[in-house]
């Protein structure tokens, strides 16, 4: 998927018609505020901000200005802090997203993804994502981490080979409205372990929840539910290795 547009001045740019109409047709779109093509488009216009700038700029630009952390071997920081200790590469890292769990109001959603940064690592983020007073989405938390081991590396084609490439697919995963004024079933319990930090967090409406946990040697494990047709689902579990790749 290629997408192009100019960004604008006063902050980071908002996801172009364009944009927004390509990743359509990718998604099924959703009745009502819950739209996960809306979250597709902010990481493209995220990682077009990082590309055309620098990272951290976007990543700043981006991020919900009071309460935007990144989790890290040593647990939760300010992007303020991350950033000025990251040490970011000239080349920005590139973004891929695969899936989008959004809650019922579309107030909350929580997207994860594929990266490959400039020296080829390939790895999966997380990013959770809250809408704002004017209706932009920006990121409050931020997971990431590299493949263990890393995949082989891709046999370039010779002169004469035929290539086939597609589009990568990406799941939308919309949690369901109460029906009648029903209240929504609390997700199911978590086992809660004393040694190990961690934090889970419920949608407003009460249809997504997100959490995250220091997992062993500085990881980082992360997962996403959302209520759907009368049950929880998963969207995702990740357990992130300990080195965090801008």
């Amino acid at each position: 998927m290629v997408l192009t547009a100019c960004a604008g001045g006063g902050g980071p740019p908002r996801p172009t018609k364009r944009e927004i109409a390509v990743i359509n047709r990718e998604l099924t779109t959703a009745p009502g505020a819950a739209q996960p093509s809306t979250i597709v488009a902010t990481e493209v216009a995220f990682g077009r901000l990082a590309a055309e700038t620098t990272q951290a700029a976007a990543f700043l630009q981006f991020a919900a200005a009071s309460n935007a952390q990144v989790h890290t071997a040593e647990g939760l920081v300010s992007v303020q802090q991350w950033v000025a200790q990251a040490g970011f590469p000239v080349a920005a890292t590139k973004w891929s997203t695969r899936a989008v769990a959004i809650a019922c109001d579309g107030a909350l959603a929580a997207s994860t993804g594929r990266y490959t940064d400039p020296q080829g690592i390939v790895g999966n983020y997380v990013m959770i994502w809250q809408r704002q007073d004017d209706s932009t989405y920006r990121w409050i938390y931020h997971a990431a981490g590299p493949d263990v081991p890393q995949p082989p590396a891709r046999v370039r084609p010779r002169d004469g080979d035929i290539t086939v490439t597609a589009l990568d697919a990406v799941q939308g995963l919309v949690a369901s409205c109460p029906r009648g004024g029903d209240p929504i079933p609390p997700p199911p319990a978590l086992a809660i372990s004393d040694d190990r930090p961690g934090l889970a967090a419920l949608a407003r409406d009460g249809t997504l929840r997100w959490r995250w946990e220091q997992a062993d040697a500085g990881g980082k494990f992360v997962a996403a539910e959302y209520f759907y047709e009368g049950r929880w689902l998963s969207a995702f579990a990740l357990t992130l290795p300990a080195r965090l790749d801008p």
